[in-house]
C-alpha cells in the first residue's frame, strides 16, 4: 500500500457575500515534482484566470495519477447559524475534516498537511485530529501557518479551493443580475452590492448576515437590528404550520 500526502487548504473565510470553500487533496507521496511542472504556486500570487488553468490542469491528472480532491462548501446560512452558539474555528475543523474524509480510506497511511486557521496552530491540529477520529489516528497531522505559501501540496488545494469559490461568486453575480465584485467588504463593488442585498423585507440569503459589514448596512437602511437566521427560520416555519392548519380546518 503506498502512501499518501493530503494537503488543505479554504478560500472565502473572510468576505461577506458567498460560500466557505475548503479543498483536501491526496496525491501519492511521490507525486510532488508533478505539482511544480504544472505551475501550482502560492493562490494569492496567482490570477483568477491562471488559478483556473491550473486547477483544470490538476483535474485532468486526477485518474492517470490517482489523485483524490475533497471539497466542502459551506454556505451563508450555515455559517450565520454556527456563529449563534460557536465559531468560525470550529466550523472550519468540520469543514477541513469533511474534506479529508472524502478523499482516501483512513486505512491508507500518511500525512496531512494544513493551513492552520486558528491563531494557534497546535490548537487547530488537536482539534483536527479529534473531528477526525481514532480511525486516522496512524496519519501525521502538519499544521502551520501560510502553508500554502510553503508546501506545493497546500498550495494547490488552495488554488481548487480558490477557483471553485470564484465561480460560485461568478454564477451568483450572473444570477443576481448586479456585479458583487470579489464578495469581501473592502471590495468598493460588494459594498454597494450589500446595501442592494439588504433593501428588501430580509437580508439576501447570498449575505453573511452575522458580519458587521451587512449588520452595519441594514441597520442604516432599516434602522431596526437585523434578523436571525433562527426568527426567519422559526416564522417561516410557525407560517407554514398555520397555513396548514387553515387549510385543514376550513
Amino acid at each position: 500500500m503506498r502512501g499518501y500526502k493530503i494537503g488543505v487548504d479554504e478560500a472565502g473565510r473572510g468576505p461577506a457575500i458567498g460560500p466557505l470553500v475548503v479543498c483536501a487533496m491526496a496525491i501519492p507521496a511521490d507525486d510532488y515534482p508533478i505539482l511544480e511542472m504544472l505551475g501550482v504556486d502560492d493562490s494569492k500570487a496567482l490570477s483568477k484566470s491562471k488559478r483556473r488553468e491550473i486547477s483544470q490542469l490538476i483535474r485532468q491528472r486526477c485518474s492517470a495519477r490517482g489523485w483524490k480532491i475533497g471539497l466542502s462548501v459551506c454556505e451563508p446560512e450555515k455559517i450565520d447559524l454556527n456563529s449563534i452558539d460557536s465559531n468560525l474555528n470550529a466550523l472550519e475543523v468540520e469543514l477541513f475534516s469533511d474534506s479529508i474524509k472524502k478523499t482516501v480510506s483512513s486505512e491508507s497511511f500518511g500525512s496531512i498537511s494544513v493551513d492552520a486557521c486558528d491563531t494557534n496552530e497546535a490548537r487547530f491540529g488537536d482539534n483536527l485530529r479529534s473531528s477526525l477520529g481514532d480511525s486516522w489516528a496512524n496519519w501525521e497531522i502538519i499544521s502551520k501557518h501560510r502553508l500554502d505559501q510553503s508546501d506545493l501540496l497546500v498550495g494547490a488545494s488552495s488554488i481548487i479551493a480558490k477557483d471553485t469559490r470564484d465561480k460560485a461568486i461568478s454564477n451568483l453575480s450572473e444570477k443576481l443580475g448586479i456585479d458583487i465584485g470579489s464578495g469581501y467588504p473592502s471590495d468598493p463593488r460588494t459594498k454597494r452590492a450589500i446595501v442592494e442585498l439588504i433593501s428588501g423585507p430580509t437580508p439576501h440569503t447570498c449575505l453573511r448576515w452575522s458580519w458587521s459589514t451587512v449588520r452595519d448596512a441594514w441597520i442604516s437602511f432599516h434602522n431596526t437590528p437585523i434578523p436571525t437566521r433562527n426568527d426567519v427560520n422559526r416564522n417561516y416555519s410557525q407560517t407554514s404550520l398555520r397555513t396548514w392548519l387553515d387549510s385543514n380546518h376550513k
